[in-house]
């Protein structure tokens, strides 16, 4: 992978000029040897008017694999390039989880013609799994496992996954049911190979498993096969009958979704689906004006506190010069702090249940910084603001007013920091949405009204 990335213009270009020169035998063989996800990714530097070239020129097998990791754009253009030949027999070659997840991006007009090309089985099980809700277990998972009845033997056992195994999507685990299909344990491919080809499968199989249901949240789920490095696991419905099943790589789709989802919103942006290359201007706008109205109109509190102790910066204008420190110093901490509690919330590290000890933590944490910052903020006042650069209105009272200030503001902006994500997950709010613009933008207003507090106490002004 990492050879292919640094080989990748050169292998474009060459892969151009066969195409130009019709060595289309010369190609495939070039092509042939690397992985569906290169392919893909190769695809995406290309012109639009080569992929369906390049794509024909693929085995069947390595095509269909390579069609899943291309993004919906291109699966698009190809599937409106296809016959209905050729449309059938990718669509025979895909999992059905992979065809559900193409169904879910394609426009009306392609999601028909793909329906129309599936036969009735797979037509009926897309339906089944579309009718989940979106994140849901049941929404990602697929049907495509080998399960094995209770009462059969070893060598049944065997004989059934030679026969159903090709069309899976693994059979590195098999589940054990019952004749009502109720979910009763499982076993690894392992167990059963060694195993004696009398015994029976449910005397061998493992009673102690881990299973989720299919209106659990699809993020909770993908933590869980991370947590029990788990390659798969079992979905069963309200009558605890096994329906599906949901495998690592679906997990890792997820994970990765949801993560950037979450950046997003710290970012005080509305989350998207698409990739930021593929994403016009306008709709960029629209997922970033809404916050930044918000943050803007939300910023009027700290003009008013500004505006309220105008006499006090006229008294000591040299206080002004130290507001931008002073705010950004209080936003960092306060973006510490939550970003730190809002990736506990996320990986079930942190409960509001532990609101006391994460606020005692960061209260100790607090002190321990702002000393330090206040410390350090006092000797660089007066040796370089007044000796050096000769300000001879930073005097030590000054200094002493902004260092107090910079204290008390880290004090308030980790307790801010610490419990509006945690606050925010106990009325039902993503924890996301109270990162750093939004803390910051609440630590400002506090700092400046410490700030002008302390100055107005201390320097009597």
């Amino acid at each position: 992978m990492f050879e292919l990335d640094s080989n990748r213009p050169e292998l474009v270009k060459t892969i151009e000029e066969l195409v130009e020169q019709k060595r289309y035998a010369e190609l495939r063989d070039k092509l042939s040897p690397l992985e569906a996800a290169d392919i893909a990714s190769i695809c995406g530097d290309l012109p639009e008017e080569r992929i369906p070239l390049v794509f024909r020129l693929l085995p069947k097998e390595l095509a269909a694999e390579v069609f899943v990791e291309l993004d919906s754009d291109q699966q698009e253009l190809l599937i409106r390039g296809f016959s209905n030949t050729e449309l059938k027999e990718v669509l025979d070659e895909l999992y059905l989880d992979d065809t559900v997840d193409i169904v879910e991006e394609m426009p009306a007009g392609v999601v028909k013609r793909i329906l129309q090309h599936s036969d009735p089985d797979t037509r009926k099980r897309i339906n089944d799994i579309l009718k989940y809700p979106e994140d849901s277990a049941g929404s990602i998972m697929t049907t495509e496992f080998v399960d094995l009845i209770a009462t059969m033997t070893v060598e049944d056992a065997l004989k059934r996954i030679r026969r159903t195994g090709p069309d899976k999507e693994t059979i590195n685990v098999c589940y054990v049911i019952d004749e009502g299909r109720h979910l009763m344990g499982m076993l690894t491919i392992r167990t059963i190979l060694l195993a004696e080809e009398d015994d029976i499968i449910g005397d061998i199989m493992e009673r102690n498993f881990i299973y989720v249901r299919t209106l659990d949240d699809q993020e909770a789920v993908a933590r869980a096969l991370s947590r029990y490095d788990f390659l798969a696991l079992p979905v069963v419905d309200k009558e605890e009958r096994l329906v599906g099943i949901v495998t690592v790589d679906d997990a890792i789709d997820v994970l990765q979704e949801e993560t950037t989802e979450d950046i997003e919103k710290m970012a005080a942006i509305l989350p998207s689906d698409k990739p930021y290359l593929k994403t016009g201007v306008f709709e960029t706008f629209r997922s970033r004006i809404p916050w930044l109205l918000l943050l803007m109109v939300s910023a009027t509190f700290t003009g008013q506190i500004i505006a309220g102790f105008e006499d006090a910066l006229a008294a000591v204008t040299v206080l002004t010069a130290y507001i931008p420190m002073l705010m950004d110093t209080g936003g960092n901490c306060g973006s510490q702090s939550s970003v730190s509690v809002i990736r506990g919330i996320s990986l079930n590290e942190i409960e509001f249940s532990d609101l006391g000890k994460v606020v005692w933590k960061e209260i100790r944490v607090a002190v321990v910084c702002g000393a330090t910052l206040a410390v350090c903020n006092f000797v660089k006042l007066m040796l370089i603001d007044h000796f050096l650069f000769g300000n001879l209105s930073v005097t030590p009272l000054v200094s002493a007013v902004i260092c107090l200030t910079m204290v008390c503001t880290v004090f308030c902006a980790k307790l801010v920091g610490c419990t509006l994500p945690m606050l925010a997950k106990r009325v039902g709010f993503d924890p996301a949405v109270m990162a750093s613009p939004f803390i910051t933008t609440i630590v400002d207003a506090i700092s400046l009204f410490i700030y002008f507090r302390i100055a107005t106490a201390l320097l009597h002004v």
